[in-house]
């Protein structure tokens, strides 16, 4: 979403607004220093073009140690304010030390995601869905449920090759790196469905490593959960595991490769 200028967005997680507000602030300080340092170069091409009859050439300054002790200490002082501003929302973003009231394992496959809901001791296997460019395709894709106002602690393994969890409308992703268990934590603020996808080239079909994500009440993902306790999705899928489904989605595409 757009304000003026500059972007916006709803409160949608605990820490987009601290992104926007860091984002814009560079942009606003990025500008500043843009539309002074163009000034300075259109004043000097005004000031000091050569003139008719002009033929001297200008004075050969060697050094001016007050102007170049501008340029170094200026800029420096620019990097160090924004190191300090970024440090600081990087820090805040990546805190892990609260505890968190739902725990989800996300593993992240070519070319889909498996998600075990920890404390519920069940998991969603995530089928790949192929991107056919017909309607109702988006409702083929895995679903990643979420409660409204709880915070979530997300830990990211990789099955085979590096992908990269990413949830554009929480303006976060996190790399899922096979060997390394990356984790982080955030509050969903908003209601409503939002999209996911994977943000790292993983191989043919990238492009389909697609999700949903769900942020409802708590009432509506207790429901979920038994709705896939039903359905005999009990336990977790581990790194090195496929569910029965995905062992039979395997089996028929070999199948049909032989034939």
């Amino acid at each position: 979403m757009e304000n003026g200028f500059l972007p916006s967005t709803p409160e949608i997680t605990n820490q987009t607004g601290r992104i926007i507000t860091l984002w814009n602030g560079a942009w606003i300080a990025a500008i500043v220093v843009g539309v002074i340092t163009w000034g300075l170069m259109l004043w000097c091409v005004a000031a000091y073009r050569k003139r008719k009859a002009d033929n001297k050439l200008p004075v050969q300054t060697r050094a001016n140690v007050p102007l170049e002790l501008m340029y170094t200490i200026v800029p420096l002082l620019m990097v160090g304010v924004l190191f300090k501003f970024t440090a600081e929302a990087a820090w805040e973003i990546t805190d892990n030390t609260a505890e968190a009231d739902v725990h989800i394992n996300v593993v992240g496959k070519q070319w889909s995601w498996d998600f075990n809901y920890v404390d519920d001791d069940v998991y969603d296997p995530g089928v790949q869905a192929y991107l056919t460019g017909e309607e109702g395709v988006e409702e083929t894709l895995p679903t990643l449920y979420l409660p409204v106002g709880e915070r979530v602690e997300f830990t990211l393994d990789s099955r085979d090759v590096i992908h990269s969890f990413w949830i554009p409308a929480f303006l976060y992703k996190e790399d899922v790196i096979p060997g390394i268990t990356n984790t982080f934590q955030v509050i969903p603020q908003e209601e409503g469905m939002y999209q996911g996808k994977c943000a790292e080239l993983c191989g043919e079909y990238h492009a389909s490593m697609l999700f949903n994500v769900a942020v409802v009440s708590r009432d509506e993902y207790e429901a979920r959960m038994q709705e896939l306790r039903d359905e005999g999705y009990t336990g977790q899928i581990g790194v090195d595991e496929y569910s029965r489904d995905q062992v039979v989605r395997i089996t028929e595409e070999h199948e049909e490769e032989d034939a």
